[in-house]
């Protein structure tokens, strides 16, 4: 075949985006925060994610060359949000290729701007590319599954005279209309960068998600949330870290505690600890409140409800209200997400009764 007919390629066919300078809000694809995407462990994870709940699959592997991307290799998209959405709101015409220099990557996720760090990204981006996700959320029949990568492809550029010039990215069409529907993105703190854990940078994303600016807060039993991580760490050692983690209060914006049910079983309780009056693309007040050691006392009745079941629109807005707010009311994920190995079903997420505020003495 002639090149005059050679068919175009994906990068040909795309108009570059070159990155936006300055010291933009950081912006998370909610579906990113909700559900089971990424590896919680810095070690080298082959072994798939393969999660299910309410007609939703999701399903993610890895290659042994690079593993799976992991929790921190996803502040790469965070970054690309970030950058799509400030760009959409200038009235800017955005593209899923994209132009960036590392410092800039590397800045915005408060890194730092060695060589090594420099190198650790390009791994990133390796483990991005080379991991592929099938799923059926946002997709209108539940059977049909949509596959991809984090990253198309992504290659170095170079100036006229061979000298390194950042690097272009291509993100898959599934992310990126996703970060174009306004609500389904939600801004964070930029003191989520600094978490250094991978399970408490993952709590993070399922905290603002559900808490979102509900005064009243949220629950998940320690189960469920074990289940929703899709960790291989065994459950013990989970549940050891989720009570050093509210020991610590680590979270910026969010205050957590450990209740019991009349069961006797363990839930992760969490609320913002000041709600946040700033519009979109402003940061998420960062301040947490100490004193972990108060537990509401076993025993404590909560409403739990099951939330309607989320449309498979590939294309609908599936949040009302204004944009960067509360959890989407759509969202599945207070809903049972697995079962225990005995079959139990494990507990749906639940809010705070109204009118309690969390930690407060009872009646």
């Amino acid at each position: 075949m002639s090149a005059h007919h050679r068919p175009r390629s994906e990068r040909e066919q795309l108009e570059l985006f070159r990155a936006l300078p300055g010291d933009l809000a950081p912006r998370d694809a909610q579906d990113l925060m909700a559900y089971p995407f990424f590896s919680l462990a810095k070690t080298h994870r082959t072994t798939p994610i393969d999660f299910r709940t309410n007609g939703i699959t999701i399903r993610v592997e890895a290659v042994a060359e690079h593993g799976m991307a992991t929790i921190w290799d996803a502040d790469v998209l965070i970054w690309v949000a970030s950058q799509i959405v400030e760009a959409r709101d200038a009235g800017l015409r955005t593209s899923r290729l994209m132009a960036v220099r590392p410092r800039e990557i590397l800045t915005f996720t408060g890194r730092g701007t060695s060589a090594r760090a420099y190198h650790r990204l390009k791994a990133a981006l390796d483990r991005l590319q080379s991991t592929t996700v099938a799923t059926s959320l946002r997709q209108i029949n539940e059977r049909r599954m949509h596959r991809f990568s984090w990253i198309n492809e992504w290659t170095e550029r170079a100036d006229a005279h061979g000298n390194a010039d950042g690097i272009e990215l291509i993100v898959p069409d599934w992310f990126y209309r996703a970060v174009l529907d306004d609500a389904l993105v939600l801004t964070i703190d930029r003191g989520y960068f600094a978490l250094t854990g991978g399970i408490e940078r993952w709590l993070y994303r399922v905290v603002r998600k559900h808490a979102g600016r509900q005064s009243n807060g949220w629950r998940f039993e320690f189960r469920h949330l074990h289940v929703k991580s899709a960790s291989l760490s065994p459950f013990k050692r989970f549940a050891f870290e989720l009570r050093d983690i509210v020991r610590r209060q680590p979270l910026p914006g969010y205050r957590l505690l450990i209740e019991r049910n009349t069961g006797g079983r363990e839930l992760l309780a969490f609320a913002p600890t000041k709600l946040s009056t700033a519009g979109r693309g402003q940061h998420v007040e960062p301040h947490v409140l100490s004193g972990t050691d108060r537990h509401v006392p076993s025993g404590t009745h909560f409403t739990c409800y099951q939330e309607p079941a989320r449309p498979n629109s590939s294309g609908a807005t599936t949040a009302s209200g204004s944009p960067n707010s509360e959890s989407n009311s759509h969202e599945s994920n207070s809903s049972v997400v697995g079962r225990h190995r005995d079959g139990e079903k494990l507990e749906s997420g639940c809010r705070f009764p109204p009118k309690r505020r969390l930690g407060a003495p009872r009646d």
